[in-house]
């Protein structure tokens, strides 16, 4: 069962809509969902119907709300893709990070009994999900191509929970400069796994689309299905 429920923020003065597909017996635990660039599109939204289908509460939140609230875009549409792109600089990503917390905590409402949270982003939503790691209680954090995060690297004594990021080694978005530096900082955190895809590019696990290579998304969504199974248990 799928559904659109409000969550509100943690100052509470608004509340944002949040993608939700819940189970069919009680969920597990719950992951939370982050958005690409192009909003809580279909391809989000099925990403969190299989996390249904394999036993999660799964919630993506509109982080661009205070923007464009309900944007969906298509990256294989030029126009489109510039769009998104224009996002970027509109949006607060501490603010995301807090409407991501808020999520986390609406999540925990919503399970029965003691269960777990995690989160899983991609492209925007990967660097916000290391963010996440860094700066909330989650239990566990998987990031999907994040930008950037060589810039985040003195957060990392934050994170006491189970993360893991996957790097595409051609990603258009983060040069090979960019990745060593991911590497070097992070080699020595415990809590941290790095999954590197040799020739692959940014966007490769998208659900659907252009930019999609099947057999290697496969791949890493069974290394995180594989870690939520063991961080979220």
């Amino acid at each position: 069962m799928a559904d659109y429920i409000p969550i509100k923020t943690l100052e509470g003065d608004g509340q944002f809509d949040a993608y939700v597909a819940k189970p069919d017996s009680p969920a597990k635990a719950a992951i939370i969902v982050i958005q690409e660039i192009f909003g809580v599109n279909e391809g989000i939204r099925r990403k969190c119907d299989s996390w249904a289908k394999a036993g999660y509460l799964a919630i993506a939140p509109d982080l661009f709300w205070r923007i464009d609230p309900h944007i969906e875009l298509d990256a294989d549409i030029p126009e489109q893709m510039q769009q998104a792109l224009a996002y970027i600089p509109r949006f607060n990503q501490d603010q995301g990070v807090r409407d991501i917390e808020a999520t986390i905590r609406a999540a925990r409402t919503m399970l029965e009994g003691p269960a777990k949270v995690g989160v899983v982003g991609y492209c925007l939503g990967g660097r916000v999900a290391f963010m996440t790691a860094c700066r909330t209680d989650g239990d566990a954090f998987v990031g999907y191509y994040g930008v950037g995060i060589d810039g985040l690297l003195g957060e990392q004594h934050a994170i006491g929970k189970p993360t893991m990021l996957h790097i595409p080694t051609n990603d258009g978005f983060v040069p090979a400069d960019v990745q060593a530096k991911m590497h070097d900082g992070l080699k020595d955190n415990r809590h941290v796994t790095l999954h590197d895809y040799e020739g692959l590019d940014h966007g490769f696990a998208a659900e659907m689309g252009d930019r999609r290579v099947e057999e290697v998304a496969q791949l890493a969504d069974r290394r995180t299905a594989d870690f939520f199974a063991q961080a979220l248990a």
